[in-house]
């Protein structure tokens, strides 16, 4: 999955740049694990992930007016925890 080391402090978790990716990469894997087995992940004063279904339905083209048919779909959802929220609603 990888991601940029860079915005993390790995000196104060005592971490190599390799270990802080490989830990990161653990974490990750592990939240889609469980999001594909549907369950729900919440982390502690961070927020929630679960899965969100959609139903098939009835559509409209906006060009054409058409009526198409749009096919049940799955996305993953995020919802912030309070702590979170507050960080950034101050």
């Amino acid at each position: 999955m990888g991601f940029n080391v860079n915005y993390v402090n790995t000196t104060s978790l005592n971490l190599s740049k390799a270990d802080a990716e490989r830990t990161f990469d653990t974490i990750t894997n592990t939240i889609l694990d469980a999001l594909k087995g549907d369950d729900t992940v919440k982390i502690a004063g961070f927020g929630t992930y679960k899965v969100a279904k959609r139903k098939a339905r009835v559509g409209r083209n906006p060009r054409t007016g058409e009526q198409i048919q749009i096919g049940a779909s799955q996305k993953v959802k995020f919802l912030p925890a309070k702590a979170l929220k507050e960080i950034f609603n101050k």
